[in-house]
């Protein structure tokens, strides 16, 4: 518990950082997922253009949105009450 001033102990000190190390790895691991996934999705193996064309940027668009989507949904029905980010 912690101490009278409200300073919280050594013990509480690392359980905090365990949690906020576990999601720096949760968030990373999920930007990787989505990364992955929209990647494969949008752009052609074969690189023709050094930027992005238009139907390329459309189509990662929607997949980031609808990974989004349906992370919260997902999140929703597991009763997970914080955001995804």
């Amino acid at each position: 518990m912690a101490a009278a001033n409200n300073t919280p102990s050594e013990f509480e000190k690392d359980q905090i950082i365990g949690m906020m190390e576990k999601e720096m790895e949760y968030r990373v691991d999920m930007f990787n997922k989505l990364t992955h996934t929209c990647f494969n999705k949008c752009i052609e193996s074969k690189y023709k253009e050094s930027e992005l064309n238009m139907g390329e940027n459309s189509c990662i668009d929607r997949c980031v949105s609808k990974y989004w989507q349906v992370t919260n949904l997902v999140g929703q029905l597991l009763g997970n009450s914080r955001p995804p980010m």
